[in-house]
């Protein structure tokens, strides 16, 4: 099911800035391997510009040591994608489509060499904030096993966590 282009990720926008973001931070890396940057000035240049070009809080990004995590590429593209944004009149089918996607593994076509082909594996944080953003009671533990009285584990179907988010009425 296709969604509304507002809730749907903009990958326009990432594509327009992913090149110039992955640049910024592989520049910043070269220039701590040479020279160090113990004041943190630097960070804080780079920090700025990418907030300048994103509207994103870079405290949420860990610029300094990104080999230890995905990689400058997955970094680059979680910064350039927009943040979802509060949308109106969400319909159960539009809340089901994302649950879907959330619960659903699906293998991409390795000849997408488009953003959204190469970063497809690394989209759920999207969703994940989309819900948070337009959910008052979101909580990510519905995406985990829980135990149960009997201490049997369990997880939440696709359409257990409609009906928990639906049912709440807390749509913002």
């Amino acid at each position: 099911m296709e969604l509304r282009k507002e809730i749907e990720p903009d990958f326009e926008t990432a594509e327009k800035l992913y090149q110039e973001v992955l640049k910024l931070i592989l520049a910043y890396t070269d220039y701590c391997d040479e020279t160090g940057d113990e004041d943190n000035s630097e960070y804080e240049k780079l920090e700025n510009t990418l907030h300048e070009m994103t509207g994103k809080n870079m405290s949420q990004f860990n610029l300094w040591e990104w080999w230890e995590e995905e990689g400058a590429e997955v970094l680059a593209f979680r910064i350039s994608l927009p943040d979802p944004k509060t949308v109106e009149n969400i319909t159960k089918e539009e809340l089901t489509e994302l649950i879907r996607r959330q619960k659903t593994f699906v293998i991409q076509d390795e000849q997408d060499e488009t953003l959204k082909g190469q970063f497809h594996y690394h989209i759920d944080d999207y969703f994940i904030n989309f819900l948070r953003v337009n959910f008052k009671t979101f909580d990510h533990k519905l995406f985990h096993s829980h135990k149960d009285k009997n201490g049997h584990y369990h997880e939440y179907t696709q359409d257990e966590i409609v009906e928990k988010l639906w049912n709440a009425g807390d749509y913002k």
